[in-house]
């Protein structure tokens, strides 16, 4: 039986972690795990519980990346063994093995590096995804919720946690809207690819036999800040409404009128928050969120100034980002990337790897074009 020789893929591997270590910066990283499990052992931790939540989860996120990077190192190395474990007994079971790891590895290596492409100003935040309904009536709705459990799916499968802000139920099906926080290291980088118009042509369960229909939802992505100092809002710039909060049908509904609705009077931004039983509460998330997305908005429009002043006519983000396709063909293609599948039910189950890995290049090379 003749050797496996992958010792080029090997050192393709070893070159890939190289920098991907060199960019995590491992030494910042472990500094940062001795310093905040010497905070979080201080005996009056709990005296605050917000500050106490804030520098767990910081330490839990430094420790996962930290042994993220020193396992993939490890197994790297077990790789080399297995190989020559495989020539050595002419194991046929274990070059499968051998090959199989090469091909798991070369997966996570993808996906480490893509982390690295992660170096926006924003991109280690939290992030506050909107999803909302667009044109096409009861099939948008249906189409919105199918979004919603989409990225739901993609956060429950690598392990980010998640809050669901509020969510608007249409009369006949789906969702008018929601919106939900990813509390997770880069979230906001990794899902602002996302952000754009999304399209659904199927046949529609709704309407006429025989018919396809176009639908469309549109996605918001925004950064989530700890504590923004730039924005202030007045109180007589904001609009509050509390009103009951409900599940679809009517179910569980408060027996307090414990949901709050913001309105930001002069740009119409509107945030609204259900998820905690008291009003108070839900006012003071609410108003965090609507500080990160007018500060997101002053960055955007500052931006736009200066491309503007530059003579910049470099092509932005477009109104349709993504097409799903179930009829009369199965496809789901990202219109900036190009990247597309032909297994739509694994995209609506969360399997968004590839296009969100497409986005974040992309990304990266119409930023370097734009700096040229």
């Amino acid at each position: 039986m003749a050797d496996l020789d992958i010792g080029g893929e090997i050192a393709a591997l070893r070159s890939t972690f190289a920098d991907i270590k060199a960019v995590t910066d491992v030494d910042r990283l472990a500094a940062d795990i001795e310093r905040l499990s010497a905070a979080a052992g201080a005996p009056d931790l709990w005296d605050d519980p917000e500050a106490a939540q804030k520098v767990t989860s910081q330490l839990s996120h430094a420790q996962t990346d930290l042994r993220r990077i020193v396992e993939a190192e490890s197994r790297i190395d077990d790789l080399e063994v297995l190989v020559e474990m495989a020539n050595e007994e002419a194991d046929e079971a274990t070059q499968l093995e051998a090959k199989k790891e090469l091909a798991s590895l070369q997966k996570l290596m993808g996906e480490m590096e893509i982390q690295t492409l992660l170096d926006g100003e924003f991109d280690p935040l939290p992030a506050v995804v909107t999803i909302r309904a667009g044109a096409g009536g009861v099939d948008a709705s249906d189409f919105a919720e199918m979004l919603l459990r989409m990225y739901l799916r993609y956060a429950e499968q690598h392990g980010m946690p998640v809050t669901v802000y509020e969510t608007s139920y249409a009369e006949e099906a789906g969702i008018k809207s929601a919106s939900f926080e990813i509390d997770a290291p880069y979230a906001f980088g990794q899902l602002s690819v996302e952000a754009g118009t999304h399209r659904l042509v199927r046949m529609s369960p709704f309407g006429a036999a025989g018919k396809r229909q176009t639908s469309f939802a549109a996605v918001e992505v925004v950064p989530l800040f700890e504590q923004v100092d730039e924005v202030e809002i007045p109180e007589n710039d904001i609009r509050v409404d509390v009103f009951r909060s409900s599940g679809p049908g009517g179910q569980s509904v408060n027996t307090t009128d414990s949901a709050v609705r913001i309105t930001h009077i002069p740009t119409g931004v509107v945030v609204s928050m259900q998820n905690e039983k008291s009003q108070i509460q839900n006012r003071a998330a609410a108003m965090r969120v609507l500080q990160s997305r007018l500060m997101l908005l002053k960055r955007e429009e500052e931006a736009a100034r200066k491309k503007e002043l530059a003579g910049s006519i470099a092509a932005s983000w477009g109104d349709q980002m993504r097409s799903y396709v179930l009829a009369p063909y199965q496809m789901v293609k990202d219109l900036r990337t190009l990247h597309e599948v032909n297994n739509p039910s694994a995209v609506f189950d969360g399997d968004l790897d590839g296009f969100i890995a497409a986005g974040i290049r992309w990304r990266k090379q119409q930023q370097r074009e734009d700096a040229e």
